[in-house]
């Protein structure tokens, strides 16, 4: 009857780490999409792992660094205007273990002449007791 009890009790504090992390995946996200509405790309650069190991992956090859991954995207989205206003969905969000997770999602930009979008799978690492996206697949 004890292990029985110890079995329950375990799974319930899996369930709750596991919602936790989801919501701290989602929150990552969500910062991210409100600093990117305000322009502020160094803001939605923070749920990114600030390595030189970062791999993002986007229409032309893939890249290694924050920085680089950084300057790509103040070059692409040189201004507000180009930025403009983005919204994120998510199809899918696995936290796999402890400290790696999956998430898959799509997004879409509002701006003056066209509204682009797409899709994109990311890779979470939760380092040191934070979640950051340590691989970007967007296209």
């Amino acid at each position: 009857m004890k292990k029985y009890i110890l079995s329950c009790f375990l799974i319930l504090v899996s369930c709750i780490s596991y919602a936790q992390d989801r919501q701290a995946i989602i929150k990552v996200m969500h910062t991210q999409q409100l600093a990117w509405n305000r322009g502020d790309i160094n803001g939605f650069m923070q749920g990114y792992w600030k390595s030189d190991s970062l791999l993002f992956v986007g229409k032309t090859a893939p890249t290694y660094g924050w920085q680089t991954t950084l300057e790509h995207y103040k070059k692409t989205y040189p201004n507000k205007a180009a930025m403009g206003q983005l919204t994120f969905t998510f199809l899918q969000v696995k936290v796999l273990d402890g400290t790696n997770a999956f998430l898959l999602g799509g997004w879409k930009l509002k701006r003056a002449k066209d509204a682009p979008g797409g899709y994109y799978t990311l890779w979470f690492k939760k380092i040191k007791g934070e979640w950051k996206i340590v691989c970007d697949h967007t296209s």
